[in-house]
């Protein structure tokens, strides 16, 4: 079932790139999403076991909870998909839509990976899938992020490259072969040779770090976000991000195995604190609306980073965090996508009164930065607040000021963009776009589901979060 997870969404990419149909071609992407959606709930609700010893393919609470988010993430910008190529019908499907499930296919590949090799491959993949996304509006800033987007993400794989060579390498003086099977790894951990695996580690914090986009790795992050599409956006900030998180925590996980869990905490603590910092200075008067939100992704990186390098309660906000934010920038991106195409403008000086000119999507934009900004009662308020309980709980009470302290900045700087853009008369005569039903209910959904994941969340998910929270702290 796993490699069917991973290999319908190429065969619909097959069919999309074949088929004639301009418009069967873009219901390809809600129809492999929805199939996508309801098999990884399948796979994350029922008891399906951990892929036995020596298998490259697997599933644990950690790559559920990632594997759930981004399905539920990619069906709702797949539904959103269709009206929006309907709308920029020049511009042609024939690329977007085989790209976007390849990136799907990729996407959950490195979720399920249980070797390291594999993973690398499979994030490396979705680089090259996501390229020609980012260039879809084909002009001179398109090509200028997707260039920067290849060159700084192919180093950071490339360094990643190097921190698996290394792990390998590690295992050469224990008590078996090298190996990059992740199972096999762990269970050789405590013999690793230190020296060798703490670089490795380094390297992949810095690879994948740069794919996460945590600050000062993060440059390529406002150029990609703020010239691609909306439903792009919405999938690198929310989807490709929790997979590069994830990956990092593999490399976590093979250093709390072997005995060598502070250094990575702190290495994770600091990059952390500086992505939080760094987002505070840019979000202060940023007059586009989207590169705002890529910097508001480096500020919610951080924040996992945080959690994860905290540790204890820390790390099951942080997880409960990851799907939070997922959720939430997909609305964000969706919505801030319709307020863009009304007014043909991301820029604070066309863009106002967008509740005005576009009443569901400015409301929702306006709702979403509530959202991610941590307010109550949506789900980031409790991921950020389970966060803050383990950060003061833990007696780390300089970082819990400079944590609450950096948040207000960014709400602030955040608010001020945000309330420019969505209040007020609008200032233009005629606005170019109105609220459609496939490109707001989208976003409507997501962030009803952050609003519910705020007032309570099923059990079903609190165990799940619970369970992955503990395999990550080496306590199961």
């Amino acid at each position: 079932m796993l490699a069917a997870l991973i290999l319908f969404p190429l065969f619909f990419a097959a069919l999309a790139f074949l088929l004639p149909w301009y418009q069967g071609r873009s219901w390809m992407l809600p129809l492999a999403g929805t199939l996508h959606l309801l098999l990884a709930s399948f796979l994350v609700v029922g008891q399906s076991p951990v892929a036995a010893p020596g298998a490259w393919i697997g599933l644990d609470s950690l790559s559920k909870i990632v594997l759930l988010a981004t399905s539920l993430l990619f069906c709702s910008c797949a539904f959103y998909a269709v009206d929006y190529l309907k709308l920029h019908r020049a511009r042609g499907n024939k690329v977007m839509a085989p790209c976007l499930l390849i990136f799907l296919s990729a996407m959950t590949l490195a979720v399920v990976a249980r070797h390291l090799g594999v993973l690398w491959m499979a994030v490396e993949t979705t680089t090259l899938a996501s390229a020609p996304l980012i260039y879809y509006n084909r002009n001179r800033l398109s090509i200028e992020a997707t260039w920067k987007y290849l060159l700084i993400c192919s180093v950071g794989i490339a360094l990643a490259m190097f921190g698996i060579l290394f792990i390998a390498y590690s295992a050469l003086g224990g008590a078996g072969p090298a190996t990059l099977q992740f199972d096999r790894l762990l269970a050789a951990a405590p013999s690793l040779a230190s020296p060798w695996l703490h670089a490795g580690f380094v390297f992949l914090l810095v690879g994948f770090g740069t794919k996460m986009g945590l600050a000062p790795l993060h440059t390529w992050k406002p150029d990609a976000y703020g010239e691609a599409p909306a439903v792009v956006g919405a999938l690198l900030a929310g989807g490709l991000t929790s997979v590069a998180f994830l990956a990092i925590v593999r490399g976590v996980q093979l250093m709390g195995a072997a005995g060598d869990l502070t250094m990575a905490r702190h290495a994770l603590l600091g990059m952390g604190l500086l992505s939080l910092l760094l987002a505070a200075v840019f979000m202060v008067r940023q007059p586009d609306i989207k590169r705002m939100l890529a910097y508001s992704s480096v500020e919610h990186m951080g924040i996992l980073a945080i959690g994860v390098g905290i540790g204890g309660l820390a790390t099951y906000g942080a997880l409960l965090h990851l799907v939070n934010n997922a959720l939430t920038k997909g609305c964000l991106f969706l919505s801030a996508g319709n307020i863009q195409r009304a007014f043909a403008s991301k820029n604070l000086s066309e863009v106002r009164g967008a509740i005005a000119a576009v009443p569901v999507s400015g409301t929702l934009f306006l709702v979403g930065f509530l959202a991610i900004t941590g307010s109550p009662p949506f789900g980031l308020f409790m991921s950020e607040f389970t966060i803050l309980r383990g950060i003061f709980s833990g007696g780390h009470t300089a970082v819990g000021v400079a944590f609450l302290s950096l948040l207000a900045m960014i709400f602030i700087g955040m608010g001020a963009t945000v309330l420019a853009a969505t209040q007020g008369e609008t200032t233009e005569k005629k606005v170019l776009f109105k609220d459609r039903f496939l490109l707001v209910a989208p976003p409507l959904v997501l962030i009803l589901v952050v609003l519910l994941l705020g007032l309570y969340i099923p059990e079903p998910l609190r165990a799940l979060l619970q369970n992955a929270a503990n395999l990550l702290e080496g306590k199961s």
